[in-house]
């Protein structure tokens, strides 16, 4: 097992990796606990959950909403929980989002944890403290930082997860690559068979590796003044797929860094062959790299980003592939504001250009 540390001015957390579901209760404090979950992973696990109260939400983005947390915190007062409770998630990234936000909002804030169960959730969306959840089409609309105590990154759980969930999380795996570990994105180059097929030393580097450089932007802007923002990379064309498409996460982020590469080069940053040098990557991790919408519909979603302002969006670029020095200390990834009208001219580019690869 291996521990990285979060230190942030809203909580310090640890990050468990190689720990195992059956050992959860060594790392809450004395008293009442609750387990919030989904349906797949109580099916699946619940026979080693601890013996705690336990809240089956479903399943999906569609779920993540106001009203699924408006009936957690039904549940809650139903047990009358109080504010030595302590509330553990154990699901994948939407099951953490929902907890989190449910359980530093009841009683003005409770104590939790979580077990990850999903490789999105633990190379990205357990760690680092932002919960949420989505609110009229607007993604992650409404949402707090606040760090959980713990995320357990049981590597075995990872077992039972369908091939495209995988995926999902290489993708993430690959973008942390590309923004600041060079030695990543070769070894993903050298062992993506073996990272699809879950090899297990494979997985626990890359989870580690990702968790790494995902903990040192943490620690240095936890609520995404500068820094955090570049690991948004890719994500903002993602989300608008996710919305457009029935894309996973993973997907979307996927086809979203192979425009925002385009777009780097377009500015000057990247040269094409590291674009075409990220797209075989993706590629080989049996992620898509193409739209399957036209630049109208990415369009129309990008109006509802969160990050927009007025007639602009902010825009995560690439300077160069996966060098740390520069991401830390000057900048692989630059933030900039991109008006939707130039937008419009760089998709256009990118399906002619896309096009004329196939």
């Amino acid at each position: 097992m291996k521990t990285l540390r979060i230190l942030a001015n809203t909580g310090n957390s640890r990050i468990l990796i190689g720990e195992t579901l059956g050992n959860v209760l060594e790392y809450i404090p004395p008293g009442e606990a609750v387990i919030v979950t989904d349906t797949n992973v109580s099916n699946l696990y619940k026979n080693q959950f601890p013996p705690c109260e336990v809240i089956e939400i479903e399943t999906g983005e569609g779920i993540k909403t106001l009203d699924t947390v408006r009936d957690i915190y039904g549940r809650l007062v139903e047990m009358e929980v109080d504010r030595s409770s302590f509330i553990i998630g154990i699901g994948g990234g939407i099951v953490c989002d929902i907890t989190g936000f449910a359980a530093s909002t009841f009683l003005r804030g409770l104590e939790f944890g979580f077990v990850s169960t999903t490789l999105l959730s633990q190379v990205d969306a357990s760690v680092g403290g932002k919960n949420g959840v989505n609110f009229d089409g607007y993604k992650n609309m409404v949402g707090v930082f606040n760090q959980p105590q713990f995320v357990l990154c049981d590597l075995d759980l990872l077992k039972t997860l369908p091939e495209r969930e995988i995926l999902c999380g290489l993708g993430e795996v690959a973008k942390h690559a590309f923004l600041g570990d060079a030695r990543l994105f070769t070894y993903l180059e050298e062992h993506h068979e073996q990272a699809v097929a879950l090899d297990p030393e494979v997985i626990e580097r890359l989870v580690y590796d990702s968790v790494v450089l995902k903990a040192d932007i943490v620690n240095r802007d936890e609520k995404e003044k500068g820094e955090r923002r570049k690991l948004n990379f890719g994500h903002t064309f993602g989300h608008a797929l996710e919305i457009q498409t029935d894309f996973n996460h993973g997907e979307a982020v996927s086809v979203g860094m192979m425009i925002a590469g385009f777009l780097s080069a377009g500015k000057g940053y990247l040269g094409m062959k590291d674009v075409e040098r990220i797209g075989r990557l993706l590629g080989n991790l049996h992620l898509p790299t193409r739209p399957p919408v036209e630049p109208e519909g990415i369009l129309r979603a990008l109006r509802k980003d969160k990050k927009r302002k007025g007639n602009n969006i902010h825009f995560v670029l690439l300077r160069e592939i996966g060098n740390f020095v520069l991401l830390r200390e000057i900048g692989t990834a630059v933030v900039e504001e991109i008006s939707l009208d130039e937008l419009e001219v760089e998709l256009n580019a990118f399906y002619a250009w896309d096009r004329s690869r196939h």
